[in-house]
């Protein structure tokens, strides 16, 4: 049990003592309350707002409602010195076993430290990508991957259970376009001399090894054919070299998903048909008609009859049409009966989407919370558009999909672990540059490569005193100094922020805590070159090398447990 996650208990026990004599009622929700430490290190080592928040369901003053847990925190054996600031706020100051305590308990759980059981084994459906099947991926998907899949892994170490799902939209005119592109490419395999790629079709080289492999194996079948013959032939050949594609390049991000949903096989089996009766049964769908657009009405505007889903009643702005008028399914109603199907096999749903499917999020919310009965938490993570630059200057990369750059040729420039980190160093709804040069700086300013070489450099200290011959007892954590134990707090902090992080959905909070625990690292190395007594390894004190280096492997325990959260690997070397 991690320091935060006990002092939770202690103020548990104190508040069921309390209740025991009749103090404090018994039974009140305790969800709100949270312990941390003080904004404020001068305050203590840790904070509750118990007392702010149980205060006014229990008819009590926060201040003596603080006092009273006060006195029972206050006698605990760990506890040096507990106050109340201002309105109600509880601050306690422990003893230093606690956080030589807490360094033990990082060595005893390794790569466990930080996991956490807040899931409670809750499955979890976390949609991201789902790029449409007609190329491969490019820059614009690359962060809402890294995000997707970070987060993904956040929740299973938060103790989730996780469905990493990838929805193929292979039903749709898109892929109508990219068997026609393909169909031209097979042409032009044949010797067939087709100009310039038509305004409106995909004219990226990359069909050109599918077409081959149709020429190769139909001849020139299909070549004077009318489209109806080779139409459905030439789409599943598309798609199903496209996911190879995308597969292929998500695995150079390390990016695996565990299902790949295919609308098509969706549509094929009736189940927006399904969700249409499901909703009319409930009194959620009704036929009628759309309001006319606002503004000037277009000539041939006339009103039409369609399904439309109640969304309305959960918070939309108007209901939506779940059918067009040829009685084909508009993107919502198929939308619909995909996360109808997703909510049957998965307590929460998470969908990762760019920035500019804002508009759509609250009629999915209405529909999730219309098909589920509100029982199914259901968030959107919105991830804005990523701007390339180099040296602070917009950035053109060879663009050999024909109009994009690739997300391959971005991993390929700079690395993997770069593109991930890099894509997790701001909120996924903020906007981002992703500059080139600064990715593979060796230097402070790259935060990644500061974190890999904080991993290293204790990798290396270690070794060091290896090569110096120092026979390195058990350490003394006694002798850790006031600055030293105050990297162990920081070190403390790390599961509490896996909670909050996998609590919010946003991953990038591990990235903003480890680049804090890496400048403290580097601070607290760099303190040896201004005085020698200060440093890491000391030949004469074999001791004292020890305790600092169980330190150290403490801190690099703590960067590679969130390094591996997001994906990227902690060097132990670096040029």
């Amino acid at each position: 049990m991690t320091l935060f996650s006990r002092f939770s208990d202690h103020i548990g026990a104190a508040l069921d003592a309390l209740a025991a004599r009749d103090a404090l009622p018994g039974g009140l929700d305790r969800g709100a309350i949270s312990v941390e430490p003080p904004r404020d290190p001068a305050h203590g080592d840790v904070a509750t707002n118990a007392a702010m928040v149980l205060a006014k369901p229990a008819g009590m003053n926060p201040r003596a409602l603080a006092d009273l847990l006060v006195a029972e925190l206050g006698a605990l054996d760990e506890v040096t010195e507990a106050s109340v600031a201002g309105p109600g706020f509880i601050n306690l100051r422990l003893v230093d076993d606690s956080w030589r305590d807490e360094l033990a308990l990082i060595f005893s759980e390794g790569g466990d430290y930080g996991r956490s059981t807040i899931g409670q084994g809750r499955r979890v459906n976390v949609e991201y990508v789902s790029a449409n099947p007609t190329g491969p991926m490019h820059v614009g998907h690359c962060r809402g991957a890294v995000v997707g899949d970070a987060l993904a892994a956040l929740l299973e170490y938060a103790g989730h259970e996780v469905i990493r799902e990838y929805y193929v939209n292979d039903a749709g005119a898109q892929v109508d376009v990219l068997a026609r592109s393909v169909h031209m490419r097979y042409r032009e395999a044949l010797g067939e001399d087709i100009g310039a790629i038509p305004e409106g079709l995909y004219p990226g080289d990359y069909l050109m090894p599918i077409a081959g492999k149709l020429a190769a194996e139909y001849g020139d079948r299909f070549v004077g054919a009318p489209e109806s013959a080779w139409l459905g032939l030439f789409r599943a050949e598309a798609v199903s070299a496209m996911m190879d594609m995308i597969r292929a390049d998500l695995a150079k991000l390390g990016i695996h998903h565990d299902l790949f949903s295919s609308e098509a096989e969706l549509q094929a089996e009736g189940k927006p048909a399904a969700a249409e009766k499901w909703l009319r049964d409930h009194d959620l769908v009704y036929d009628g008609q759309l309001e006319a657009p606002k503004g000037e009405t277009p000539e041939d505007w006339e009103p039409v009859e369609l399904p439309l889903f109640r969304s309305t009643q959960f918070g939309d702005d108007q209901d939506r049409p779940i059918k067009k008028s040829d009685g084909s399914w508009t993107y919502f109603g198929a939308d619909l009966a995909y996360h109808f199907q997703k909510s049957q096999n998965a307590d929460e749903l998470i969908d990762i989407w760019g920035a500019d499917h804002a508009g759509t999020v609250k009629r999915i919310k209405a529909a999730v919370a219309a098909l589920t009965g509100g029982k199914t938490r259901f968030d959107v993570k919105l991830v804005q558009m990523v701007r390339l630059l180099k040296n602070g200057e917009p950035f053109k990369m060879s663009k050999r999909a024909g109009n994009f750059v690739t997300l391959a040729d971005v991993v390929d420039e700079v690395g993997k672990d770069a593109v991930r980190f890099t894509m997790l160093t701001r909120k996924a709804d903020a906007q981002m540059d992703f500059d080139f040069a600064k990715v593979v700086e060796a230097s402070r300013d790259n935060p990644v490569w500061y974190l890999q070489y904080a991993n290293a450099r204790i990798s290396r200290l270690r070794k060091k005193a290896q090569d110096a011959g120092i026979v390195l007892p058990a350490p003394a954590t006694a002798r850790l100094n006031a600055h030293e134990l105050g990297l162990v707090k920081l070190l403390a902090q790390f599961p509490r922020i896996v909670e909050a992080a996998a609590s919010a959905r946003e991953p990038h909070r591990i990235a903003f805590y480890l680049a804090d625990v890496a400048a403290a690292f580097h601070a607290w190395y760099n303190l040896g070159n201004d005085d020698p007594s200060l440093r890491i390894v000391l030949d004469n004190d074999p001791e004292l090398t020890a305790t600092r280096l169980y330190l150290a492997d403490g801190i690099g325990q703590v960067i590679r447990n969130g390094l591996s959260l997001m994906g990227v690997e902690a060097l132990e070397e670096m040029n």
